[in-house]
C-alpha cells in the first residue's frame, strides 16, 4: 500500500521541464494607459500634498521659521518681521496642492502620447519582444 505521502514525494522529486514563451508587445490600450498614468499621477500628488505638510509641520516644530525670522530681521533691519506669514501652512499647501494638480494633469497627457508613440512605432519596428519562463 502507499500513502498519499509517499506519490507527494515521487511527484516532487521528478524535475518540472521549464517553457520559454517569447511574445511581442504589439499594441497597448489606449484608455487603459491613461487610466493606469492617471491613477499613478493622482498617488503621486498625495504623496506630495501630505510630504509637504509634513516636512512644515516639523519645520515649524523645530522653531526654524522662528530663527529664520529672527535673523532676517537682524539683517534687514526690520524689527516685526515674520516668516510664517509668508510661508504660513494654507500658502504651502496651496501651492503643493496646484503642483500636484498640475502634475497629474501633465503626467496623464504624457501617459497618452508615449502610448500613441509607442502604437506608432510598432507599425515600423514591430514591437518589443519580450520573453517569459515558467519555473
Amino acid at each position: 500500500m502507499t500513502t498519499v505521502a509517499d506519490k507527494l514525494a515521487r511527484k516532487s522529486t521528478s524535475r518540472a521541464t521549464t517553457k520559454q514563451v517569447r511574445l511581442k508587445l504589439v499594441y497597448i490600450d489606449f484608455w487603459s494607459a491613461v487610466k493606469l498614468s492617471f491613477l499613478i499621477m493622482l498617488a503621486l500628488g498625495i504623496v506630495l500634498v501630505v510630504g509637504t505638510f509634513l516636512i512644515w509641520v516639523v519645520l515649524a516644530n523645530t522653531g526654524l521659521f522662528d530663527k529664520v525670522s529672527t535673523l532676517f530681521a537682524d539683517i534687514s533691519g526690520q524689527e516685526n518681521f515674520n516668516l510664517t506669514e509668508i510661508v504660513g501652512l494654507g500658502q504651502v499647501l496651496g501651492f503643493s496642492l496646484v503642483v500636484a494638480l498640475l502634475n497629474t494633469v501633465i503626467g496623464t497627457v504624457l501617459g497618452a502620447i508615449a502610448t500613441l508613440l509607442y502604437n506608432l512605432s510598432v507599425k515600423i519596428t514591430g514591437g518589443v519582444l519580450v520573453g517569459f519562463t515558467n519555473q
